[in-house]
């Protein structure tokens, strides 16, 4: 049974079984912001009635850490709180939201029925570079530090605090999923995510980590654009560099055809 765990003044994270997910809630005077709104309508209304436990101040602020469904299909239930996200997050999921639909309800059949009622509801308060959310009754930063695991992905500091909700740009505990990455660029971007020196790391998925877990992805990122890097060149063999991955060979395929799609020039 997942319960609330508190990592910093008035901040919260919940730890879901499904896909592992960490969803984020602050709380201010004035209400509570959620980072991210899971999967379907049924998920983030348990998150509502789970939010009570907190405080029964309304919610009056919502994050996208970015467009994937698991992170923004629950956007809904949480209005009429305005919704944060990049500005690529609400033009993706408009463009792609139905198709995600359709692909999830193949791979997640149990949540067919679900997903099927889902209304999608984009970001209407978006950003390029930075926003800052005042609406609670402190001041939480959004930042874009580029792209990623998707090209829409933010993180959230709370500025009273050493926490970041690093979103999907991080996961701990397994293989980072990149099917919509861009691998070449992340190593740079996690390096950014670093540099802004909060000690208290919150992933998408898995436990939440500090600097150390922050540094040793970003290496491990850095390791697999080299990897990719000599695979492009014909320095080294595909099979070789999957043997040499910094994740597991059984996860390492994706992410190295992903990273020898955008060297080719193949990815926006």
């Amino acid at each position: 049974m997942s319960v609330w765990n508190e990592i910093g003044e008035r901040v919260f994270v919940r730890r879901y079984p499904f896909y592992d997910q960490q969803i984020g809630v602050v709380l201010g005077s004035d209400g509570a912001l959620v980072v991210d709104t899971r999967s379907t309508h049924t998920q983030a209304r348990e998150l509502s009635r789970e939010i009570r436990e907190l405080t029964p101040l309304p919610v009056r602020a919502v994050v996208n850490t970015h467009f994937h469904y698991d992170h923004s299909f629950g956007n809904r239930i949480f209005r009429p709180a305005p919704v944060w996200g990049h500005e690529r997050c609400a033009s993706r999921l408009i463009e792609l939201g139905e198709r995600m639909r359709a692909s999830i309800i193949v791979e997640e059949p149990e949540l067919a029925g679900d997903l099927r009622e889902v209304v999608i509801d984009p970001p209407e308060i978006t950003f390029k570079e930075r926003a800052l959310v005042d609406r609670v009754g402190r001041e939480i930063e959004l930042r874009y530090l580029g792209r990623g695991h998707t090209d829409t992905d933010i993180v959230v500091l709370v500025l009273d605090t050493d926490v970041i909700f690093a979103g999907d740009l991080l996961e701990n505990g397994a293989t980072p999923v990149f099917g919509d990455a861009y691998p070449i660029d992340w190593p740079v971007t996690a390096d950014a995510l670093v540099a802004l020196g909060r000690d208290v790391v919150v992933p998408g998925h898995g436990d939440v980590g500090d600097q150390v877990f922050a540094r040793e992805q970003a290496a491990a990122f850095r390791a697999l654009a080299t990897l990719a890097g000599k695979v492009h060149d014909q320095v080294l063999g595909f099979d070789d560099a999957i043997l040499d991955s910094p994740f597991s060979a059984a996860t390492s395929r994706e992410p190295l055809e992903r990273a020898l799609a955008q060297l080719r020039g193949e990815l926006d």
